[in-house]
């Protein structure tokens, strides 16, 4: 831990007279300080907790709107963005690679900040921002053409900015980046177009590299410019060349668990999505198909970014299911040190804290069709009659077998964050139900395009609903309740110690529900989807809750007959902000 206090010890140093800075000290406390949100996930191990209880279930029905702060112009595409707030501002991105600094009390701009973006960027998933970063006297986020920038807070100057990878070759970055030990650390996006998955970590204060850690095995990672130690085993998992455009993306990007000193980052679908072409398509003795370590979560020594353990949620995957959904770190009911990850695949993990080992995993969507479960080794139980057909064992070898799969490619959950109350013990997960008619097709890599080797058509698989927010166990895995929606849900979930459980739909609703019961107890029609993420924090006395409301992201996009029953969905960009006067907080 001496680098962190050394951490602290600098900023402390560089700061002027009067002028606030973010510390280790403020990330690590982010959770308990409720003047503020400076971690994405409110809390690096992405909680989105708050202990707060002024707002609660008895008075939740005088929640009234603050201001609201509309983003204007005619770039209103999804937006995915979570709010952050310190010292008087609140900091939010946009569509497009934008920022905007606004004041907290009364909704003004501050500054806002665009980023140059070239002609040919390759977003795979609309052209969406989840967020930013503080640390010292910086504002940290990613821009889609595969950079990441530093502001100055107050101004919204560029202080530095650096390339991530070349967003030529399909690399773009849409994720929020973690600050750990003075350190800036970012993934990457782009899994669709064969590039290589990786973690990087930068000096703040110069943007200098300090380490790189790639996902996929046979790969060199670096530290302080010189090559480090290799990802995996060369081939181990890997047939032939395949790992040099293989996948695994960490387009989340991560979570930190201070108690062990570990980042954890997901890594996304393997390349191509076609598993026959990988080794993958047949079950091995040596499982030499797994294709490591893509759909995984990778534990990374965040001081030199070296890997501590890996656990794989799909091996020899074939049907998109990346394993970048976050990983949230958590004390059971037992006192039980232990992480949570609720997988695209449709099911929800729970694994050691110390080293990654498979603990449980329960279904958390209905009527999977991949698998018929986890076993005790933690590797799923294949049906492999679920699998997608080898094309060249096709009579003309252009298409092989089409099966319907569940979940679909975009996942039982997606990138839409859960949370985890310290209050009642359980997960809230935002969940899909839907499936997909999926086959594979014949196909080679070039450098910036597709690179899938499959087709798909999205299907709804129940006429009430296809989101689902369900309240989970992760003792037994039991749903406590079930909220049903009838679009998909694509934003986040916030839990409160006042026991609400807020989040918003696409139809534009920003909802507060019971925590033990799933009621709905107080809701706000915004105007357009909700993707974004909800925080909550105390000014004044009173209680304060945002959310960022502009329907996109990549249900519109890649939704099949589900972006069909939701085309008449309004775009939008608009940040609602609400309080609870102090005269109604106690009403009853």
């Amino acid at each position: 831990m001496n680098r962190f206090i050394t951490a602290v010890v600098a900023s402390l140093l560089v700061a002027g007279p009067g002028f606030a800075q973010v510390t280790e000290e403020d990330l690590a406390n982010d959770q308990t300080d409720t003047s503020q949100v400076v971690t994405n996930g409110m809390g690096r191990h992405l909680q989105r907790y708050s202990p707060l209880d002024t707002l609660n279930k008895s008075n939740v029905e005088n929640l009234v709107p603050a201001w609201a702060f509309s983003l204007g112009g005619e770039k209103q595409r999804g937006q995915e963005t979570q709010p952050l707030v310190y010292d008087g501002i609140m900091y939010i991105t946009g569509s497009y690679s934008r920022v905007y600094a606004i004041d907290v009390k009364t909704g003004k701009e501050i500054w806002q900040y665009d980023a140059r973006l070239p002609e040919g960027i390759l977003p795979c998933c609309d052209v969406i921002n989840r967020g930013g970063a503080i640390y010292g006297d910086k504002f940290f986020f990613g821009t889609l053409d595969a950079r990441i920038v530093a502001l100055d807070l107050k101004t919204g100057d560029v202080v530095w900015r650096d390339k991530i990878a070349d967003y030529k070759a399909g690399y773009s970055y849409t994720a929020a980046p973690l600050v750990v030990g003075g350190l800036v650390i970012t993934g990457n996006s782009g899994g669709e177009f064969g590039i290589v998955g990786e973690v990087q970590a930068r000096d703040a204060d110069t943007g200098e590299l300090v380490w790189t850690r790639p996902m996929i095995e046979g790969h060199m990672g670096t530290y302080k410019g010189e090559e480090s130690t290799m990802t995996g085993v060369l081939n181990a998992t890997w047939p032939g060349d395949m790992w040099k455009t293989g996948g695994g993306a960490t387009w989340l990007g991560g979570s930190y668990d201070i108690d062990t000193d570990t980042l954890v980052f997901g890594a996304g679908n393997p390349a191509p999505w076609n598993s026959h072409l990988r080794g993958a398509g047949e079950p091995k003795a040596d499982n030499s198909g797994d294709n490591l370590y893509a759909a995984s979560r990778v534990a990374i020594d965040p001081a030199n970014g070296e890997i501590k353990w890996h656990y794989q949620t799909t091996p020899r995957e074939g049907w998109d299911f990346d394993g970048v959904n976050e990983v949230v770190a958590f004390t059971d009911a037992e006192g039980n040190k232990k992480f949570a990850t609720a997988d695209r695949n449709g099911f929800f993990y729970v694994l050691n804290r110390e080293d990654g080992a498979f603990v449980d995993a329960w279904p958390f969507v209905k009527d999977i069709t991949w698998a018929e479960g986890i076993g005790d080794d933690g590797r799923p139980i294949y049906i492999e009659e679920g699998r997608p057909g080898d094309p060249s064992a096709a009579t003309d070898g252009t298409k092989g077998e089409t099966v319907f799969s569940a979940p679909s490619f975009l996942g039982g959950k997606n990138w839409q964050p859960m949370s985890f109350s310290q209050k009642t013990g359980l997960f809230y997960v935002p969940s899909n139900e839907w499936g997909m008619d999926i086959w594979n097709e014949p196909i080679t890599y070039k450098k910036g395009a597709a690179y899938l080797g499959s087709g798909f058509t999205i299907k709804p698989m129940y006429e009430d609903h296809i989101g689902s927010l369900k309240a989970i166990d992760p003792m037994t895995g039991e749903w406590k309740w079930e909220y049903k929606n009838d679009a998909p849900l694509w934003g986040g979930v916030m839990t409160t110690a006042g026991g609400l459980v807020f989040f918003g739909t696409p139809e534009g609703e920003f909802i507060a529900l019971d925590d033990e019961t799933g009621e709905k107890l107080w809701s706000f029609q915004t105007g357009s989807g909700i993707v974004g993420q909800p925080i909550t924090w105390e000014m004044d006395g009173e209680q304060y809750v945002a959310v960022m409301s502009g329907w996109g992201g990549a249900v519109p996009l890649w939704g099949g007959e589900v972006a069909a029953k939701v085309n008449y969905l309004n775009q939008g960009g608009l940040l609602w902000t609400f309080r609870l006067p102090k005269a109604l907080a106690s009403a009853e």
